[in-house]
């Protein structure tokens, strides 16, 4: 296991993409920040900059404007970077997936490593799945 991974299971900065949510799935994340879910006691931090990512948290169903922005987004991540896929949007599209709007699923157009199925997911869901996410990481898979 190099540094890199080692520390990834430490503490995780996370960058958070909407990618045209309903913003349900965006406010249940940041519920998971606030001092009552309190996501932080895991080492998982909120940060501004893909640049120093160790996550990407992706929410919404991907439409034709947001494919290439994504892949540019994942491409400035460092690796190893791990992505997210959190909502019932970014799963399956849900109810938006024969719009005329509407491309492939994440999985894809990135590789997915975790999947928080919800809509939206409700904050224990999301600490569990970020829980499962650094066991995942520590048995080196």
């Amino acid at each position: 296991m190099s540094i890199k991974t080692k520390a990834l299971t430490k503490s995780i900065w996370v960058f958070h993409i909407s990618c045209g949510s309903c913003n349900n799935c965006d406010i249940e994340i940041l519920d998971c920040f606030t001092p009552r879910h309190d996501i932080e006691r895991f080492g998982v931090q909120l940060i501004g900059s893909v640049r120093h990512a160790d996550a990407l948290l992706i929410t919404g169903a991907m439409n034709r404007k947001s494919v290439p922005r994504m892949k540019k987004i994942y491409e400035q991540a460092p690796k190893p970077c791990v992505v997210v896929a959190v909502g019932q949007c970014a799963l399956s599209q849900h109810m938006f997936r024969y719009s005329y709007n509407v491309r492939e699923p994440l999985d894809e157009i990135l590789p997915v490593d975790l999947y928080i199925p919800g809509c939206p997911p409700k904050p224990e869901a999301i600490i569990a799945g970020i829980t499962k996410l650094v066991k995942k990481i520590n048995k080196g898979k």
